[in-house]
Formats: C-alpha cells, structure tokens, sequence
C-alpha cells in the first residue's frame, strides 16, 4: 500500500465543495470570501482544498477511517474549503488533538446545513433590519449584527448586511426629562429619514425590529411604525441568551385585574417583568385614578416572560380588551 495517495481531486468534486461552501471558508468563525481579495477586493481564487484526514498516513489526523479505502480521501465528504491562513493552522496541529477529525466534521457539517437553510429562503422572505437602543436606567443597550440576522432564519433574511441604526448616544439618564423630549425628538426624525422613505417608496417592504430600550419609548416606535406595515418584532432573551423565539410556555396567560372603583380616570399598570406597586402610580398622577392591571400569574413574573412569538399576539389582544373593559365600565349603563 503506498504511503500517500494522490491530492488530485476531481473537477466535478472540487465544484460541489464550492456550492456547498458557498465559496466561503468553512473553518469555525471564519466565513472569509475566497473568491476575491479581502485587501483590494479584486475577483481571485484564495480557496484551498483541505483534507480532514489526510493524504499522507503520517499527517495530521492520519487516515483514519480510510486506512482500507485511501482513494476515498478526496471523496467530497473528506473535503473543506478554506483560505491558506485556517488551513495551516489545522495542519500545525500535527497530531490533531486540537482540530480534530470529529471536530472537523462537526463545522464542514453546521456550515453546509447553514448555506441549505439561508439559500432555501423564497426570495419575497427579505426584511430590513432595524435596530433600537436606548439608555435603561444606567445600563447602555447594545445588540449584535449577527446574532440578530441569526434569530429571523429561516423565516427571513437581511435585506441589507447593514442594519438600519435607529439609535443615539444620548448622555442623558432616563430619570431625566431632558432624555425623554431628546430620545423622542430623534427617534421621530430618524424614523421619517430611514424608514418612512422605504414605506413610501417600496410597494412592499418588511421590517424585522430589534430592540432594547424603555417602554414608553418602544410604545412611541410601535406607534410610528403603525399596524399597517409589516414589521417582526424580536425580544432579547437572557436565557439561553439569544433574540430567537423559544417555545411557548406550557400554562402561560394574561391576567386583567380590575380596579376598586371606575369612577375615575383609567390608568394602566403592565406588570410582567416584576410587580409594580400602585403607590408609585398614585404618586404622580395623584389618588383620583381607576388601576387597571395588565399581569400573569407569580410562576411567571421575570425578565424572560414573554419567550414565544405568540405570547405578543397574547399580549395585544389583552390590552386591547383592557382598554374595552375600562370603557364599559365608565359608561352610564356599562
């Protein structure tokens, strides 16, 4: 048996490791384009075929499985397409203890399954991505690109690889009024520059929303936005930590209390992510208002209440019936 087989590889496998690389480097956390330079963006071929065991029996990661089938080394499923640079950093593992075969497998795997379900996208599922942070209490807001484009596949893609930044760096605090009329004042003129012009220009236009920010200013974004466009709205959620939907919560639902009394001016309380005390309601807007609750049950209460895609369908339709029943109540025969 010879010692090292041949490294030429077929021009039919060599195209098919292309297509199912999508022409990027398939070592973990690189993706590098290999068809163009990433220095002058010139149109050259910067790829290489690498072997995830090898061609020779004494080289990194040895024959393995092939040892009884050595033509088999250069069947495409022992093949993956990298730049030079990740290249040589497997093939310095000599003995393969830290790149590993299985560990090679695992990523030529996840990549290709990630070029089927984003090119498995219809071509009418693209979205604008839009991004909104603000200032909570002292905590500044910040949301990852790709972490966000990773949470819409595989029911939509980015219009654009540059999300449209909605956000300031306001040095103001949420405890001041001045953060209030500046974040407003901003989030309306972004919004007329960056989205209302798509709006009016496009026949179509999807917007998928990604947000960190307080909730009267989230409120006034859903009101520029509006029910008439089509917009995905993503929640972060801390565990696991990701913006992708999770599923529903077995036994979750919204609870409406009523107040004591209608005779007053209705105002409402969402109490999700922790109880709030009426005290603090009555403290501005003085004693003579009627608290309508909009809650869940205690199990529920935390900052990761609302998980599922469903539960903000839940949550309009709660708030909408919320504002119904104040209604009711206050008129003479309600």
């Amino acid at each position: 048996m010879p010692k090292e087989v041949t490294r030429n590889i077929k021009k039919e496998i060599e195209r098919e490791l292309w297509a199912r690389a999508a022409g990027r480097c398939q070592f973990e956390g690189c993706n590098r384009l290999l068809y163009k330079s990433p220095i002058t963006q010139e149109r050259v071929n910067i790829s290489e075929k690498a072997h995830i065991y090898s061609v020779s029996e004494d080289g990194p990661r040895g024959w393995g499985p092939f040892k009884t089938n050595i033509n088999g080394l250069n069947n495409i499923d022992n093949l993956m397409l990298m730049c030079h640079d990740c290249h040589k950093t497997i093939d310095q593992d000599k003995e393969g203890a830290k790149y590993s075969s299985s560990l090679l497998q695992e990523w030529k795997q996840n990549h290709e399954l990630r070029v089927v379900a984003v090119t498995g996208i219809s071509s009418n599922k693209k979205s604008y991505v839009v991004f909104y942070g603000s200032n909570i209490s002292e905590q500044k807001s910040s949301i990852d690109k790709y972490e966000a484009f990773s949470a819409m596949f595989p029911n939509r893609y980015p219009a654009d690889e540059r999300p449209i930044i909605l956000s300031m760096s306001c040095s103001h605090q949420d405890n001041s009024p001045d953060f209030w009329h500046t974040e407003t004042h901003h989030l309306k003129t972004i919004f007329s520059i960056h989205i209302k012009q798509r709006i009016e220009e496009l026949d179509t236009v999807h917007f998928s929303v990604f947000a960190l920010a307080p909730m009267p200013l989230l409120i006034q974004m859903g009101a520029l936005f509006t029910d008439k466009v089509e917009v995905d709205v993503y929640q972060p959620i801390r565990e696991p930590k990701t913006w992708q939907w999770q599923e529903y919560p077995e036994g979750f639902e919204f609870i409406i209390k009523e107040p004591a009394t209608y005779s007053h001016q209705p105002a409402l309380v969402i109490s999700i992510s922790d109880r709030i005390k009426h005290d603090r309601v009555f403290s501005v807007l003085g004693n003579n208002v009627s608290i309508w609750e909009l809650t869940v049950d205690h199990t529920f209460i935390g900052n990761d209440t609302i998980r599922a895609q469903a539960q903000l369908s839940m949550m309009r339709n709660a708030i909408r019936m919320t504002g119904i029943l104040a209604v009711l109540k206050v008129m003479p025969n309600g």
